[in-house]
């Protein structure tokens, strides 16, 4: 089977249920795992570089707005890959190119290629997106194991945090304007064993103001800019020190939130470990990678 992904979390999966080799093409924001950054790119961004947070939230606005995608799609390089798969996502215009334009293509080439779209807004549904992908390449046993970890992963921070006081936790997702985490984050809070002040599970991302997210009163505030690693997030944070210090959190944390909070792939867990060590450390005291301290006059 020749697949193609036009999502990064899709990427990750397939490699983790076995199917690189099958993998002949993925999009230009597929870097994980480090195989999949070799492979051929079918998309590119439509949006100027280097944009301001501000300036990338007014442009996605505005191409959204008019119906436009942010991402271009290579329909000759599709043509020439012959793909018999192609995976692509329908949950955010934001994050990949749009599921209608991928149709529209898919209808075009002559290979006729079976069109996946992944639409998570829950943990348990990014892991039936596992096994959807999973039957869709007939390696129904890889898709079963992956699902099984995943649990019992999810089930031992559970126990572990059972019982603790829930710190109080707002997680931004973009800092200018202000969006609260929404979708899976909610959740993985609430598992990790602190209360989302501001997000609702399964629902979307919403913008809120820096005196909405003060008034929740979070003691632990999470930074994690959609798409960005731990050191950006962390500059994108001290850039707006003056704001997140008035929010009078007790912490304030910058996290790689393209690896382990923005794609919808089994790394998730690893944010949800992640998120359970920083709340509670003392009985969750190790985590895949340390977050990055944002000092910002809180005590």
């Amino acid at each position: 089977m020749r697949i193609v992904s036009l999502v990064p979390s899709a990427t990750e999966i397939l490699f983790a249920l076995g199917l690189g080799a099958q993998v002949v093409a993925v999009t230009h924001e597929c870097d994980y795992p480090e195989a999949a950054a070799s492979l051929p790119k079918v998309t590119r961004d439509l949006l100027a570089p280097g944009l301001s947070a501000a300036q990338i939230d007014a442009a996605v606005r505005e191409r959204t707005g008019r119906g436009e995608s942010i991402y271009g799609l290579d329909e000759d390089a599709l043509h020439e890959l012959r793909p018999d798969l192609i995976v692509t996502q329908a949950l955010c215009a934001v994050c990949a190119v749009s599921y209608d334009d991928v149709r529209a293509v898919a209808e075009r080439l002559d290979s006729h290629p079976e069109v996946v779209a992944l639409d998570p807004s829950t943990v348990g549904e990014v892991l039936g997106d596992v096994r959807t992908l999973a039957e869709a390449t007939g390696v129904r046993d890889a898709g079963v194991d992956l699902v099984q970890d995943a649990a019992r992963r999810i089930d031992r921070v559970k126990l572990a945090v059972r019982g603790r006081r829930r710190p109080r936790v707002a997680a931004l997702e973009w800092l200018d304007p202000v969006f609260v985490a929404g979708h899976w984050t909610p959740q993985l809070i609430d598992l990790a064993g602190g209360e989302d002040v501001l997000g609702m599970a399964g629902e979307k991302s919403v913008v809120h103001g820096w005196d909405e997210v003060g008034a929740a009163q979070p003691d632990l505030v999470v930074v994690m800019p959609c798409g960005y690693d731990a050191a950006r997030a962390r500059e994108e944070a001290l850039a707006h020190e003056r704001e997140l210090a008035a929010l009078g959190a007790g912490e304030v944390v910058a996290v790689d939130a393209a690896a382990y909070f923005s794609r919808p792939g089994l790394r998730l867990i690893d944010g949800l470990e992640l998120l359970a060590h920083l709340l509670h450390p003392d009985v969750v005291p190790e985590a895949p990678a340390e977050p990055l301290p944002v000092e910002v006059g809180v005590s």
